[in-house]
């Protein structure tokens, strides 16, 4: 009878301290969100009479006023030396369609990150070609 006293003690303190652990741990839900990292573009950046655009080899898009725009424009305002001058820059950012009416951009960035901004400006890249007529 002692034994039989015993081995239900002893079976009721392992299955009290196994429920009391079981209580102390608490399962935490997080929610892992994916970051999504704006893409690099790397491309000569133009503000002529307050339109901004960057052009690279195979885009062209508006670029978005904000506050990192205006700071590329003033950066870039410094290395210029006429108005139609384009500076080589690379930036990060997050290309969108244009839903503003007024702009005909079909796509703009968003400059989210100014990487690195050029000395001097770029070289020109429309080439006038004159030719000459031979009478």
């Amino acid at each position: 009878m002692k034994k039989i006293i015993l081995l239900l003690a002893l079976s009721l303190s392992i299955f009290s301290c196994k429920n009391s652990e079981e209580k102390k741990e608490e399962t935490q839900e997080v929610t892992v969100g994916t970051v999504e990292k704006a893409k690099a573009y790397k491309g000569d950046f133009i503000d002529s009479n307050g339109v901004m655009v960057l052009m690279g080899n195979n885009f062209i898009y508006g670029v978005k006023r904000n506050s990192l725009s205006e700071q590329l424009s003033k950066q870039v305002a410094a290395i210029k030396q006429n108005d139609m001058d384009m500076v080589n820059v690379i930036v990060r950012g997050n290309v969108t369609e244009n839903t503003d009416s007024e702009s005909e951009w079909e796509e703009i960035i968003t400059i989210t990150e100014i990487m690195n901004v050029a000395t001097k400006p770029s070289d020109e890249v429309i080439k006038l070609n004159e030719t000459t007529k031979n009478n």
